[in-house]
């Protein structure tokens, strides 16, 4: 099962820059705001400078060289599978898997797969798991999607960084001294994945089988919620779904999916949530979609918990084909 770990402290960066949005303070009441269910606490939004300084915390050194290269070429289901290994936000290099349909000239779309938490860009080529994640690659691969998918920080082969333990091992009372620490925070990780992808889709550019022009995104749980920081702070991203994507109770959170709001613009985004899963009330489920600005936008609830069945691989699948 996938897991998501509680708020945790800031490092000293994030810790100012917490400061600082504190400093700047939320937006008026917006008459476009519904208001919230009953049984939600009301959401309030940035104001036009914080969110404009959360931005620059997502931008990326575009002097840093790709130096992209393949590491290894594999037949998975048939179909050729590349990994690949380009420099992220920082340097660092980070492993990815590319994929093309085995069938036509292209340039193709590309979907951007998004994991969860700790699970790794393995768990797309694993049918009928918990994110269905072999399900959802297999059907945009017929459709005719290219798949572009990477580790998140601290996840799959990145996992060296937090010295080869899981990133849900967090120190517990219960367990003693000797226990893991973990070395990342939740904020940490999802910042660094969120820019690392958009190294991913700079490198996507280079690649001629590639319509960059479409590149479109999924994720699940933690990647869901990434899918709002990606998509805010990204407008190379033509269209996104988000599934599961966890509550940010802080609302000064700059990982927080209603403070990039204001940045997905009127794209196509579908949402989809169980109605009874506990890492986030359908109801601030709902009040969230109310807050997304785009005209374009859905809002599909299923009843099941975090884990959804399989069933909802065509509902998104066949979203992406008609907005990508």
């Amino acid at each position: 099962m996938l897991w998501h770990p509680p708020f945790r402290a800031f490092s000293l960066p994030g810790l100012l820059l917490l400061l600082t949005l504190g400093n700047v303070g939320f937006a008026a009441e917006p008459s476009t705001v519904p208001p919230p269910p009953a049984d939600v606490s009301p959401i309030k939004l940035l104001d036009a400078d914080a969110t404009k300084l959360l931005a620059e915390v997502y931008q990326v050194n575009e002097t840093i060289p790709l130096d992209a290269r393949l590491v290894e070429k594999v037949s998975k289901d048939g179909i050729l599978r590349e990994k690949i290994v380009f420099r992220g936000a920082q340097g660092y290099l980070v492993p990815a898997y590319f994929q093309l349909p085995p069938e036509g000239n292209g340039p193709f779309p590309c979907v951007l797969l998004l994991h969860g938490w700790s699970g790794s860009k393995e768990h797309w080529w694993i049918d009928n798991n918990y994110i269905s994640g072999g399900n959802v690659r297999k059907a945009l691969i017929d459709r005719g999607f290219a798949i572009f998918a990477l580790d998140a920080q601290a996840h799959g082969d990145r996992i060296s960084v937090n010295d080869y333990a899981p990133v849900n091992h967090y120190n517990d009372p219960d367990q003693g001294p000797e226990q893991r620490k973990g070395y990342f925070t939740r904020e940490e990780i999802y910042i660094q994945t969120t820019r690392d992808y958009r190294r991913a889709i700079k490198y996507l550019s280079t690649r001629p089988e590639i319509d960059s022009a479409r590149i479109g995104l999924f994720g699940y749980s933690m990647g869901g919620a990434q899918a709002y920081l990606l998509t805010g702070s990204d407008p190379r991203i033509k269209c996104a779904v988000s599934c599961c994507a966890p509550r940010e109770e802080n609302a000064y959170s700059p990982v927080g999916p209603q403070n990039f709001l204001s940045g997905l613009g009127d794209r196509p985004f579908l949402t989809i949530m169980g109605r009874n899963d506990e890492l986030c009330p359908i109801g601030h489920a709902q009040a969230i979609h109310e807050l997304n600005p785009s005209t374009h936008k859905e809002l599909i609830i299923l009843e099941s918990g975090h884990k959804f069945p399989h069933e909802y691989v065509p509902l998104a699948v066949e979203w992406i084909r008609a907005n990508l």
